[in-house]
């Protein structure tokens, strides 16, 4: 349609939100059995969920997650090739000048923080683990840097232990909306929400789930504006149509034309 019909357009009816019972408070088998068809309708769309950092070992795969915190998965792909040629090695980064990996890592934001903490972890593993990335719980927690989302993420991809299950931004999120989660006291309660999931999801899905859940997060349950009308989960999920609709396009032409 031209631009400049978009004033003669009459405005839609915003659509209201279905009304739907109040669920009742769901025993712990009822949780468990829904979050079966949660998991179930996550493989529909997403049956190969991965990890969206590019890497080629567990040592890449873990300095790509130190620099993702507060930090895109794009914007950390596009730093780790030229940061992965450089240093190739636990030894490599050990030795690294910080000034010089902290130019190399600048654009990923908290550069000095994450420098310290990608050359205390490499020191660490060189000294304590003969250079290699550890792959239990315990001694990952050892790695300057690295606590439980980071060694859910190596942990479960690199090695394909399921230890735990990552909750990032998304993750709290989604966890909250599905009402996969209890003992937590909002999205930002990492601990609690990791303690519910792991007790209500099998545990040979956690690292699954952690990655399908953060895809669903970014294309279909965003944080301002969900599509619970394209969402696959909707029907099991308590949250579905209890936000605003979002604006029509019209909406804000329509707006100043009524002040004019």
């Amino acid at each position: 349609m031209a631009a400049g019909a978009k004033g003669d357009m009459k405005k839609r009816p915003a659509r209201k939100a279905a009304k739907r019972p109040p669920r009742p408070r769901e025993s712990l088998e009822q949780l468990k059995s829904r979050a079966a068809k949660i998991i179930a309708g996550l493989r529909t769309i997403y049956p190969e969920a991965t990890c969206a950092l590019s890497h080629e070992s567990p040592l890449e795969l873990l300095v790509a997650t130190i620099l993702s915190a507060q930090c895109t998965d794009v914007r950390v792909n596009m730093v780790t090739p030229g940061l992965f040629a450089r240093y190739k090695s636990a030894a490599d980064f050990a030795a690294a000048i910080p000034a010089e990996l902290e130019k190399l890592t600048q654009s990923t934001g908290f550069f000095r923080n994450k420098t310290k903490s990608i050359i205390g972890a490499a020191k660490t593993m060189v000294e304590r683990f003969g250079g290699r990335v550890p792959d239990t719980m315990d001694e990952l927690l050892q790695l300057p840097g690295v606590a439980r989302k980071t060694a859910n993420v190596v942990l479960g991809t690199a090695f394909g232990k399921n230890e735990g299950v990552v909750v990032d931004t998304h993750i709290g999120r989604l966890a909250h909306r599905l009402r996969l989660t209890w003992r937590s006291k909002d999205d930002k309660d990492a601990v609690k929400i990791e303690q519910d999931l792991m007790e209500i999801l099998p545990r040979e899905t956690w690292t699954y789930v952690g990655h399908a859940l953060i895809l669903h997060g970014r294309q279909v349950c965003a944080a301002r504006k969900p599509a619970c009308e394209r969402c696959v989960l909707a029907d099991n999920c308590p949250s579905a149509f209890t936000f605003a609709p979002a604006p029509q396009k019209g909406d804000k032409a329509s707006r100043k034309q009524s002040r004019r």
